[in-house]
């Protein structure tokens, strides 16, 4: 049985650069789930399957996803192609959501691993000003947002602060997810 890795944080906190160095570190050991999103695939930096309101609800109407959420105005999936895949064996990594995060426990259970991406506040401002994405209000409210939710991070998350360099947060990857996702496929070869 697969373990399936849920990356949450912040939005601009970094979930696509540490989804990116696990990518390149583990992945012979490691499939990354794309996410369905009703946005556009030109907007962002997400490698995502975008979705019409009328495809999304289709999709949720024919229970094709193992998980879907709304959050800032668009609508998040992950598809039901994880479930085949962790039976299987194979790890899987998903870009998650922290609000969604007590239903996924209880639908994987002791399959998932949390990831829990922070990032300093002042370094998470900076961020979500250069992306040009939100106004003013929308930052505050994302700062805000991040404060509360890291004050009640699980202890069983693994933690990854995405507040230096991206060589860092690579560094910080592999020591904490290379025995989690190489030693189990090691021992089964």
């Amino acid at each position: 049985m697969g373990k399936l890795f849920y990356v949450v944080g912040a939005s601009g906190a970094g979930k696509d650069t540490v989804i990116d160095s696990a990518r390149e570190l583990f992945g012979d050991h490691l499939v990354i789930a794309h996410r369905y999103i009703t946005r556009s695939v030109l907007t962002g930096r997400e490698n995502h399957v975008a979705l019409t309101e009328v495809e999304f609800e289709q999709r949720i109407k024919h229970r094709m996803f193992s998980m879907h959420w709304q959050a800032h105005g668009l609508r998040y999936g992950i598809g039901k192609e994880i479930e085949n895949w962790l039976a299987s064996g194979v790890n899987v990594m998903v870009n998650g959501s922290r609000a969604y995060l007590p239903y996924a426990k209880e639908v994987f259970g002791r399959r998932l691993q949390v990831v829990w991406v922070a990032v300093r506040p002042d370094i998470l401002q900076q961020r979500l000003e250069a992306r040009e994405r939100e106004n003013n209000e929308d930052i505050t409210e994302r700062l805000e947002r991040a404060i509360r939710y890291d004050a009640v991070r699980p202890t069983s998350a693994i933690l990854i602060d995405n507040s230096g360099s991206e060589q860092d947060t690579a560094r910080q990857v592999q020591e904490k997810l290379e025995q989690i996702i190489r030693l189990p496929f090691a021992e089964k070869v």
